[in-house]
């Protein structure tokens, strides 16, 4: 197609200023017009590179372009006039395929309700978490890469080697320095300087803080040995005995200061910038605009190192070792909580933004237990939705689903080899939603599997502790190669497999699609099929009504072995399929069928459930919900029973076929029984409209209108 025909064709539907929206599905550009009457409809229709121009109801209107839309309207999308005109894919439904940022988002807003306080509480911490998941990533990945040269005896396990303390070096910076990150972005959230968040939670890692409750390391570096002498005996130091941690305090100012180590502490950061946010903005309203950045960072130093030392230090501390030993205790006296629940509640958290406060637990867990045993059901779930992809894109390879099977194998590759879900997520499972239904089953079973096999064989720790269930002393993305960090990986690798299979065997036996997203896949496919094997004469399908195109397409290119040897005689009658009252096209009541696009026909307002075929030839195409049939006789002609209006959205319902695709049929054989009753009840049209789908090819085809007919009955005639 000609570049110019980009610009031919917004001018033609009334120029970029009477366009709201552009969209556009496999064969034809969707267009949403300010004003419908100012489209010029015979210069589209004798436009090259358009096959056809159908006005739709309200200021809807499509331009057939056929197999090349997608470039058309890359090409239009692209003209410099469209900048401001919002656009996008549809779905093989017609409707608006979403981004996996906007399904995100819609998945997110289905939670937002009158409390606007725990809204934001979930953003802060997604958005202050989001920021460091690669670093962490990385930081997973280099202790599973450790685990394993220490087990191939490639480097040696003893800590004081200089290589092994370089390799703990490369990821311990991730989690000794996570406080700092943690405030840089939660103060950043609040709409606070960043640097100043960092610069008081790095005032509690310095040397000098830390040599409060060791003077004797620090002595030798301060040089102050009196000094660092009077301090040590100042210090008072409790040990606890549930996590083997030391807790100490000392006086400065006269005021007892509880010294603690802050590395990796997730609690101390959140409750630090929450409140130097109050501080902050406190100050900005009453220091003058001109000394701002000069004393709002001052002060607020000044105020939050002391606050966050003497208050927020001690009780971040406090909470996260009060967590760290309730989840310890119920996990150790009730596994089974953890090993099903997390993996059958994971795949509702993720989608929404609800899953960060476990991973902020994870991270507690391994602060002041030394491990965490959350992540091992986490994987569960991750890998049961691995599965899931890997089923769907089984399926994809099979019916050579070009576009599914390359989303699939994007999304599988980042979740089995970065532990990334939101690929799968948000381009597939929330698309799919019968996805779901399998892929639960796969994190049920694979629980079950961690519960029962963690709770016969529970994990023993460097100071012989025994513990339940699958652990990690690291926060790893649970991919397959972060399965050596964890400890009785043999236990976590046959969970993450029977999850992983299982949900695979379900989609790939029970689908993943409604029979109305299948047969809108197939349409797709059959388009395609046609675009690369031949040109037809007659432009294809372009109806709002999804099951005419998958109809028409397969119709126009399926290449049937018959059942039975046939003579090919000439095609010169089309018989009534069904018994009523013969009308044109035009009084059917669908603007598609109206417009000749799927070729001369007729309607016929059926007074009679059975439904046969029109004229002998092999069944190109049987609809899956049993309410359109393509037929293509021996000498080419082309025909397509449409039962109804908009009846794919029946789902089958009322619709029983008699025949499949591939068979052979005879003039008068059965093609299905229709309970005209139950379509009338669900609001659509009972009209069968039977066209011919190559009429451009053909000389004529002659419809007889405004006559009583039963199956039989000439209502076409076709000459050559």
């Amino acid at each position: 197609m000609a570049e110019s025909t980009a610009s031919q064709i917004i001018d033609a539907v009334g120029g970029p200023g009477n366009i709201k929206s552009l969209t556009h599905c496999a064969t034809r550009l969707r267009f949403e017009l300010v004003d419908a009457r100012k489209v010029d409809q015979n210069r589209l229709e004798y436009m090259k590179g358009v096959l056809g121009a159908v006005p739709q109801s309200g200021n809807r209107y499509q331009v057939v372009i056929g197999g090349g839309v997608a470039t058309m309207y890359d090409k239009i999308m692209q003209l410099p006039e469209m900048a401001n005109i919002s656009g996008g894919e549809v779905n093989n439904d017609g409707s608006k395929r979403l981004s996996n940022a906007e399904v995100k988002a819609q998945e997110r807003s289905k939670v937002k309700g009158k409390h606007a306080w725990v809204d934001n509480f979930f953003e802060f911490l997604s958005d202050t978490f989001r920021p460091i998941i690669n670093v962490l990533l990385g930081a997973s990945l280099i202790i599973a890469i450790l685990n394993v040269l220490i087990a191939c005896h490639v480097i040696s396990n003893d800590t004081e080697s200089p290589t092994l303390l370089l390799c703990k070096a490369a990821y311990e910076g991730v989690f000794y320095f996570l406080p700092i990150m943690i405030a840089y972005n939660g103060a950043k959230k609040l709409k606070v300087d960043g640097w100043v968040g960092a610069t008081i939670m790095a005032a509690l890692m310095t040397p000098q803080f830390m040599a409060l409750s060791a003077p004797e390391k620090w002595a030798g570096i301060f040089g102050d040995k009196s000094g660092l002498a009077a301090a040590k005996g100042a210090l008072n130091c409790v040990t606890n005995a549930t996590l083997g941690t030391q807790s100490c305090t000392t006086k400065v100012f006269g005021l007892p200061l509880q010294l603690n180590d802050y590395s990796g502490s997730v609690f101390v950061p959140l409750f630090m910038v929450a409140v130097l946010a109050l501080v902050y903005k406190g100050l900005e309203r009453i220091i003058p605009d001109s000394v701002q950045m000069v004393f709002v960072p001052f002060l607020s130093m000044i105020i939050m190192i002391p606050v966050t030392a003497f208050l927020l230090g001690p009780l971040g501390v406090w909470v996260g070792n009060g967590l760290g030993v309730g989840l310890a205790w119920l996990n150790n006296n009730a596994p089974f909580i953890f090993a099903i629940l997390i993996p059958m509640l994971y795949p509702f958290l993720v989608p929404l933004g609800l899953h960060w406060p476990l991973n902020a637990l994870m991270l507690v867990n391994i602060n002041t237990l030394g491990y965490d045993f959350i992540q091992g059901p986490m994987g569960v779930w991750n890998f049961a939705c691995f599965g899931a992809t890997a089923g769907v894109l089984v399926i994809a390879m099979r019916e050579k689903n070009v576009d599914m099977r390359q989303t699939a194998f994007g999304a599988l590759m980042a979740g089995l080899l970065g532990g990334v879900s939101e690929p799968s997520l948000y381009g597939i499972h929330l698309r799919y939603k019968l996805v779901y239904k399998r892929m639960l089953i796969g994190c049920f079973v694979g629980g079950v599997v961690i519960a029962i096999l963690g709770w016969i064989f529970p994990s023993t720790l460097a100071n012989g502790q025994v513990v339940h269930g699958v652990t990690t002393t690291a926060f790893a993305f649970t991919s397959l190669l972060t399965i050596p960090v964890f400890s009785q990986m043999w236990v976590y690798a046959i969970a993450i497999a029977v999850a992983f299979f299982l949900s695979m065997f379900l989609i790939i036996t029970l689908d993943y699609r409604t029979p109305e997203q299948k047969a809108a896949d197939h349409a797709v496919e059959a388009q395609q099929a046609m675009d690369e094997v031949e040109a037809p004469a007659a432009p294809a399908a372009v109806s709002d009504n999804t099951a005419a195109t998958a109809t028409a397409t397969a119709t126009a290119t399926a290449t049937a072995t018959a059942t039975k040897t046939a003579t090919k005689t000439a095609t010169d009658t089309v018989a009534a399929p069904v018994a009523g009252h013969v009308i044109s096209l035009d009084e059917a009541g669908d603007p598609v069928f109206a417009s000749r696009a799927l070729g001369e026909g007729v309607g016929i307002q059926s007074t009679d459930s059975t439904v046969y075929a029109p004229v002998s030839g092999v069944l190109s195409t049987v609809a899956e919900t049993g309410h359109a049939f393509g037929i293509k006789t021996d000498d080419g002609v082309e025909v397509l029973v449409h039962v109804g209006i908009d009846t794919v959205k029946m789902n089958g319902e009322g619709f029983t076929p008699a025949v499949t695709k591939g068979q052979r049929v005879n003039a008068g054989d059965k093609l299905v029984t229709v309970d005209f009753d139950k379509v009338r009840a669900a609001g659509f049209k009972t009209v069968t409209m039977m066209t011919v789908l190559n009429t451009a090819a053909l000389g004529s085809v002659t419809p007889k209108t405004g006559i009583d007919v039963k199956p039989g009955d000439v209502v076409l005639e076709i000459s050559r």
